[in-house]
């Protein structure tokens, strides 16, 4: 699967188990046990969060847009407006197509910094100085 659709993984079929046998998949995985979609979280105007139900009937908030982050300085947290996305470890295409993930460095008005935080699961963008 592409790193965009549904999160399928599992055991290889092709590996073997140890002892020179092949592994025989025992079923399909359920439903239930399939992860979610890849949140790409974009720079945009302002921050839209989209809630999603997950199991228990918790909510959890997807940022889809993102215009602010919460960066870490010497004095704590302070919420700085992003300017521009400057390069993902994740995929070098990722900077040029604005997604912010994890590990992501982006262009504050105090410097530049890096994502700490997984914003596609979470909801806000926490960061700190470079």
């Amino acid at each position: 699967m592409s790193q965009f659709g549904v999160q399928l993984h599992g055991r290889s079929g092709r590996k073997g188990a140890g002892n020179g046998k092949r592994v025989i998949k025992n079923r399909d995985k359920k439903r239930h046990e399939i992860g979610g979609y890849f949140t790409s979280t974009r720079l945009g105007e302002k921050n839209v969060i989209k809630t999603t139900r997950s199991r228990g009937g918790t909510e959890k908030g997807k940022l889809k847009y993102a215009s602010s982050a919460n960066l870490l300085t010497n004095e704590g947290y302070k919420k700085v407006k992003i300017k521009a996305i400057l390069e993902s470890k994740d995929n070098r295409n990722f900077a040029r197509l604005k997604i912010i993930t994890k590990g992501t460095v982006i262009d504050t008005d105090l410097g530049k910094a890096v994502v700490i935080n997984r914003p596609g699961r979470e909801g806000s963008i926490n960061a700190k100085l470079i």
